[in-house]
């Protein structure tokens, strides 16, 4: 395999006219730059260079890989740039995935504002509620709810996640208000099909944890699917408030149980780990953390039940301004 490391050192010598002098410009000894043009010219099979005791001159040879070599110098001057200003000013494609429901609805609105702050960085945004292979498949980072499985990916938690156990209150009007878990049995569970906690529904109820195994017609890998059977009144089911907390708040939902609680989950941005990580990504993981945080759509969408008037709070923040940055928002794991 060549060595091009010599590269540096002929066109020091070169431009600077002198063994002592490249050997100053590149913090080498005399001897150690004479050393290195004679193993060059011993690799190549040809003298690069006339020394006479006064000068140094190019030969024919010389001249022409003199050319080449400082053209090479220049395109890997003009890479480290590039890679550096990556690194250190936000720009390029970001391939970001995202699940359906909380892609449309808290992604989506924030992408303009992101762009209008970032004009050098494009967004491709692919929102499937299956998991992706982010090195596979060539995304940036993933943004990914509940537990997440142990991976040598890089997980920052941006916000919690809590669910809701509800139905349409013409459902329950057509059936009895169940008052226990047990009479779940005999009410229409509707499911989500890609659900990571398996086939049960957990509980902490009042006497501790209740485990529940859901049935119904139906299921679907959408949680905007199941949003509309619920609002049409097709049974019961257990989605994140911030798809129905509006929902809720207005009466078209009703939550069911609420004395058994659901588990608590996170808001994830999943990344790979990297040594360096690139500016598009490092300043996006920051925007969706600051924008899913205290006073945001997402917030008092699934604070709704602590506090029936926070929908009623100014709505997004300026979208010239960035809002404070959590004091926790930078949680970050290997997972």
């Amino acid at each position: 395999m060549n060595d091009f490391s010599s590269l540096p050192v002929f066109v020091a010598v070169v431009e600077s006219g002198s063994f002592s002098a490249a050997g100053k410009r590149l913090n080498l000894s005399k001897s150690a730059v004479s050393k290195r043009l004679s193993q060059l010219e011993e690799r190549l099979g040809v003298r690069l260079l006339h020394r006479t005791t006064r000068q140094l001159s190019l030969t024919e040879a010389g001249s022409d890989y003199y050319d080449y070599a400082q053209r090479a110098l220049q395109l890997a001057q003009q890479a480290e740039d590039a890679v550096t200003q990556l690194q250190e000013r936000p720009q390029g494609t970001l391939r970001v995935s995202a699940p359906m429901a909380f892609g449309l609805r808290h992604i989506s609105p924030l992408l303009p504002i992101f762009l209008h702050r970032y004009p050098e960085v494009s967004v491709d945004l692919l929102m499937d509620d299956r998991v992706v292979d982010l090195v596979g498949e060539g995304f940036d980072l993933a943004v990914r709810i509940g537990q997440l499985p142990d991976s040598s990916l890089i997980a920052r938690r941006l916000a919690p996640c809590f669910s809701v156990l509800c139905a349409a209150p013409d459902y329950l009007q057509r059936t009895d208000v169940p008052q226990h878990i047990d009479a779940l049995k005999h009410h229409n569970c509707l499911f989500y099909l890609y659900f990571k906690g398996g086939v049960e529904w957990s509980f902490e109820g009042p006497d501790g944890p209740v485990r529940f195994q859901p049935h119904g017609n139906y299921r679907a890998n959408n949680s905007e699917a199941l949003f509309d059977a619920l609002l049409a009144g097709v049974g019961i089911c257990q989605v994140p408030k911030f798809i129905v907390g509006p929902a809720l708040s207005e009466g078209r939902l009703v939550e069911v149980l609420p004395q058994y609680r659901l588990p608590e989950h996170s808001i994830y941005a999943v990344y790979p780990e990297r040594r360096h990580l690139p500016a598009k990504v490092r300043v996006f993981i920051d925007f969706l953390s600051q924008h899913l945080g205290e006073g945001s759509d997402y917030r008092r969408d699934y604070e709704y039940a602590a506090n029936p008037g926070a929908r009623d709070a100014p709505l997004r923040p300026n979208p010239g301004k960035e809002p404070p940055a959590r004091p926790d928002s930078r949680e970050e794991a290997a997972c």
